[in-house]
């Protein structure tokens, strides 16, 4: 029986075409000219001051962090729930984290942890969209401002998703957003920074690339520029096939959304009478962007067990995602009892634009004889 597998990037001839003409331009690299056509397409899409294009979500969160200042000793508030991107680039800058707890219905920030975790040395929040739904950003918003403290969007996985009628990623003065093989708009890797402070773009852009401006754009000079190196930065530049592959993806990303959102209505319908399976709730303020679909199972189901039955046939599964403060590496002090609970109850099925109904309904089957198969007595 052929695989389901968990994931599946939607790339075709269009993505081809593009890439084909880089090769023909003869600029692969980063900052060229495909890299501005991005930068100023992403800029009017979220209607932004600026936006800069990025290998990924977490460099794009570490130069957040070093624009917006913050310095050994800061403390960071960090939604707990979620893939440990944020609390990562927090750490980068010598600062903080600390891990704020999450709703029980949609995983996505708690705006009273939020508020009940800030101190003397807390200088902002990072929110996530958790696994594409965006968080409460009125609430988010008014603590922000109440307390002077930055807020930035971890809009990873919420490309085409909307908060109020606004989208993912213009939801707060900054955001970051991925561009990984498994999201909605993908050229496997890449990542973007928006933000409302075109000079807040500027600086993300030089420290992205080494310290220095695009080489390309020196390059266009008549004579002999030689770039001066004004900041400490990094090689956080996106190449110039993967924006190419991007702009051809963004266009598509209202025809690959709505195939993501036929497969979740289908999950919905099919899951929604099983009483050891909880479906994913989406509050009727927002939209969700589907990245992934994540159930939640009865306690009394044994995850690890219904997840070895569903991959012996061929069909693929995860986690979830990460409650960070249970991770090591981080060796924390705060306790997030409800992200603990989704961390080892949550499961995330097969989702993807490429997904057709008769899978749909196989792995619902599966899934149903499993959980009846694997309840703990």
């Amino acid at each position: 029986m052929d695989a389901i597998p968990l994931v599946h990037a939607s790339l075709g001839e269009q993505e081809l075409a593009a890439i084909a003409a880089v090769f023909s331009s003869g600029w692969p690299a980063g900052q060229g000219p495909r890299g501005k056509a991005l930068e100023l397409e992403l800029a009017r899409r979220y209607g932004v001051g600026g936006a800069v294009a990025v290998s990924n979500c977490g460099a794009a969160l570490h130069l957040a962090l070093l624009a917006l200042g913050v310095e050994p000793g800061d403390e960071v508030i960090v939604a707990d729930y979620t893939f440990p991107a944020p609390a990562h680039a927090v750490r980068y800058v010598d600062a903080t984290p600390v891990f704020a707890d999450v709703r029980a219905d949609t995983g996505t920030v708690d705006p009273q942890a939020v508020a009940d975790l800030i101190g003397p040395r807390t200088v902002g929040v990072i929110a996530v969209d958790t696994v594409g739904l965006p968080a409460d950003y009125a609430e988010l918003r008014s603590i922000a401002q109440r307390h002077g403290l930055f807020l930035v969007e971890d809009a990873a996985c919420a490309v085409g998703a909307t908060y109020h009628g606004i989208e993912a990623g213009a939801l707060a003065p900054v955001a970051c957003l991925s561009f990984h093989g498994r999201k909605g708009a993908t050229s496997g890797e890449g990542g973007a920074l928006l933000t409302a402070d075109p000079a807040l773009a500027a600086a993300a852009r030089v420290r992205s690339s080494f310290g220095i401006g695009s080489i390309f754009e020196e390059a266009q000079v008549v004579g002999l520029p030689i770039p001066v190196f004004t900041e400490i930065g990094y090689n956080y530049k996106l190449s110039d096939i993967a924006a190419a592959i991007l702009q051809v993806q963004l266009g598509r990303i209202g025809e690959l959304l709505e195939r993501r959102r036929a497969v979740a209505a289908h999950y919905g319908h099919l899951f929604g009478a099983e009483d050891l399976v909880t479906v994913p709730h989406v509050p009727d303020d927002r939209t969700h962007a589907w990245q992934s679909y994540v159930v939640t199972l009865d306690p009394s189901v044994d995850r690890g067990a219904v997840a070895t039955e569903l991959r012996a046939n061929g069909i693929g599964c995860g986690h979830g995602t990460w409650a960070c403060h249970l991770q090591p590496v981080y060796d924390t002090k705060y306790a997030c009892p409800v992200s603990a609970d989704l961390f080892h109850r949550n499961l995330a099925l097969p989702m993807h634009a490429e997904l057709s109904s008769s899978q749909v309904e196989r792995v619902s089957d599966v899934l149903h004889t499993a959980i009846r198969t694997h309840r703990k007595s």
